[in-house]
């Protein structure tokens, strides 16, 4: 289907129905997802679907209607709906459509593999990884092993001349483990998610990492309360770089709820940290050539040497701040644009992560986390956590049912990372060593 010409004539019929201007946006896809469970097969799913979205504009009014069919025949009543709509609701000075539109390069960011796997290869995947995990001595049980494929194509036209589209699709492989039995038990997982197939880490692989992470768990103690030197493991660390973003996000700071609103250009973390945001990397989860608006994306550093260089913006936010779109719009086809995050990474450091614990007498190295989080507006920082204590410099014995906390700019202002970076989500960052925080156990 010519959804591109589909969605043009779409904006067509909301002019004609007394929109000033319009955008729509497109999403369809198909998936495929199984599960097995004790050699058993416990899921296979099939689903295609396709959901549309329109934005009207009637001077400083908007509305947004939205259909999961694409029908032409329909399109007429789908504008005059979504003109109807927003001339009953209130105005807004800083909605519109963003002004840096362009027509998306001929940039391939190699987001779409063409290979869709058949139902018996993700079976087999799934097995493989539950079979790994299953088969380590002192695992009692698994919840399972999954597997996934998807393929989306997205489409956004605008009124203003823009009209783009991506194609993307997506693979993933998991396991999760249970060790031990009754109270005692404990659970632990490991995944691999990537654009492209042959990207994906061995199911095996997968199996065995999760059994062994379930095995560590054994028999956790709580550590005594105090503050200590705290530990990130890569797999929690990126919390504190998504934290750190939710506080430059430009609705916080427009709406004056961010601990940073007056931060810009002022030094937030140490000397030598960077924190990058880069829509354009090569099969990247969140890769995209243009944002939610049909802003072109750029690769940028949110934070240069320690200081902070930038809000994330989309078009409403820009104009709340006097400022112009950083290209950080995204959206579904319900709701109205919001900045956000693509692929975001911290630096790597330069010691090693025994390095970065070797002088630890008595600290916690942190595997999970749990509730709570970082508060945006006072930097008040609490979770739950479980892992393992360092003692004199490497890891001991499990640990869990504890809190940690600190306060945010503290931590920004003195964490260090270790060089132990690995770029395989969304967001990344390496180990991270961050002292005096309090740890709650008995």
């Amino acid at each position: 289907m010519d959804y591109l010409n589909l969605i043009s004539d779409l904006i067509a019929q909301a002019k004609i129905a007394g929109a000033d201007a319009a955008d729509a946006v497109l999403v369809a896809g198909t998936s495929l997802s199984v599960a097995r469970r004790g050699g058993q097969t416990e899921q296979l799913e099939r689903a295609e679907g396709q959901d549309l979205g329109l934005r009207v504009f009637v001077g400083q009014q908007a509305a947004i209607v939205s259909a999961t069919s694409v029908d032409p025949k329909g399109f007429s009543q789908l504008a005059e709906r979504a003109v109807a709509m927003a001339r009953v609701v209130p105005g807004d000075p800083y909605i519109g459509l963003a002004e840096l539109m362009a027509p998306p390069e001929d940039l391939d960011l190699d987001l779409d593999d063409g290979v869709e796997p058949s139902a018996e290869t993700l079976l087999e995947r799934a097995e493989i990884a539950e079979a790994a995990a299953r088969g380590q001595a002192g695992i009692t049980n698994t919840e399972g092993g999954e597997a996934s494929f998807s393929r989306t194509e997205i489409i956004l036209v605008t009124s203003a001349g823009f009209a783009g589209r991506t194609m993307r699709s997506s693979h993933s492989i998991s396991a999760v483990a249970l060790a031990g039995s009754g109270t005692g038990m404990q659970r632990d997982y490991d995944y691999s998610s990537t654009v492209h197939m042959a990207d994906l880490e061995d199911p095996e692989e997968i199996g065995r990492s999760a059994a062994h992470r379930a095995l560590a768990r054994l028999n956790p103690t709580r550590p005594t309360t105090g503050r200590r030197s705290v530990v990130f493991d890569p797999r929690v660390s990126s919390s504190l770089v998504s934290a750190f973003v939710g506080m430059i996000n430009g609705a916080s700071v427009a709406r004056g709820t961010s601990l940073l609103k007056d931060r810009m250009g002022q030094r937030v973390f140490a000397p030598g940290i960077t924190i990058t945001d880069d829509p354009r990397r090569m099969r990247g989860l969140r890769s995209r050539r243009f944002d939610g608006e049909g802003v072109p994306t750029s690769a940028r550093n949110l934070v240069d040497d320690g200081v902070l260089t930038t809000w994330l913006l989309d078009s409403r936010t820009a104009r709340q701040l006097g400022m112009t779109s950083t290209g950080h719009a995204a959206r579904g086809t319900s709701g109205p644009p919001q900045p956000s995050s693509t692929n975001l990474y911290m630096a790597p450091g330069t010691a090693t992560p025994a390095e970065l614990m070797a002088d630890i007498v008595d600290g916690l190295y942190v595997t999970e986390l749990l509730g709570g989080g970082m508060n945006g507006v006072t930097g008040d920082y609490s979770r739950g956590a479980a892992g393992f204590m360092i003692r004199n410099g490497v890891l001991a014995e499990p640990v869990a049912e504890i809190t940690i906390a600190g306060n945010g700019l503290e931590m920004f202002a003195h964490l260090i990372p270790a060089n132990d970076l690995r770029i395989h989500r969304g967001t990344d960052a390496p180990t991270i060593r961050v002292d005096g925080l309090t740890v709650a156990g008995t």
